[in-house]
């Protein structure tokens, strides 16, 4: 078996960028990542990036929302590792902001679809390989109920509420699920909602995934 073999293994749905890469390079010397993304040249920069510093990835260039690619993406990691160690969920769809009574239709779909729909999908797919002993890591982005954040803060707050009932079922028996508060960050993500925003007062992806990795790991 190769030392990438014996590797605890990470799956991180939404890693091409953002804190989802930053967390992906930061758990790259004690993990063997698995990582999750729409953008296929980004997941082969991050690619590099793991390799730079002497980790080694496995690339999934998939949409999550896509139940036959989860479906053959967890069949995958059974076969190879049977089992995951940890589950880093931070892919999100961030619908433009507008007002409540014009929402466009196909944002708001998509929004469900992928904050809610595959975040549920995804949490009966993952949590046969994590077990009674992995871990499960939700990012939450506290939105609902402010003005134009009708699509995301809904279905961003729906996400989170999902991920604290199966907190709540696993507390005695595993797997342990846990929601952390990331810091502001000069994501894409947030230059949407914020465009004219001072980034450089905005905490960094590899500040923030540095802070909170212990909470992460202990």
């Amino acid at each position: 078996m190769s030392n990438t073999d014996q590797k605890p293994v990470a799956l991180i749905t939404g890693a091409s960028r953002g804190l989802g890469a930053a967390l992906a390079e930061a758990l790259a010397s004690t993990h063997h990542i698995v990582a999750v993304g729409k953008t296929t040249g980004a997941l082969e920069e991050l690619d590099d990036r793991i390799k730079a510093k002497g980790g080694e990835a496995t690339l999934a260039p998939m949409d999550i929302t896509v139940e036959p690619a989860m479906q053959q993406l967890c069949r995958s990691i059974f076969d190879r590792w049977g089992k995951i160690d940890l589950w880093l969920h931070t892919a999100i769809f961030a619908a433009p902001l507008s007002p409540a009574g014009h929402m466009p239709p196909k944002d708001l779909t998509k929004s469900i679809d992928t904050n809610i729909g595959a975040t549920a999908r995804l949490i009966s797919y993952v949590e046969p390989l994590l077990g009674a002993e992995g871990k499960a890591v939700f990012f939450d982005d506290p939105r609902a109920g402010e003005k134009f954040f009708g699509a995301y803060g809904s279905t961003k707050g729906a996400q989170i509420a999902m991920a604290k009932s199966w907190q709540a079922e696993t507390e005695k028996t595993g797997p342990s699920v846990r929601i952390l508060t990331p810091a502001a960050m000069p994501t894409a993500t947030r230059g949407r909602f914020f465009p004219g925003e001072d980034r450089s007062k905005l905490a960094s992806i590899h500040d923030e995934a540095a802070r909170l990795l212990p909470e992460i790991l202990g």
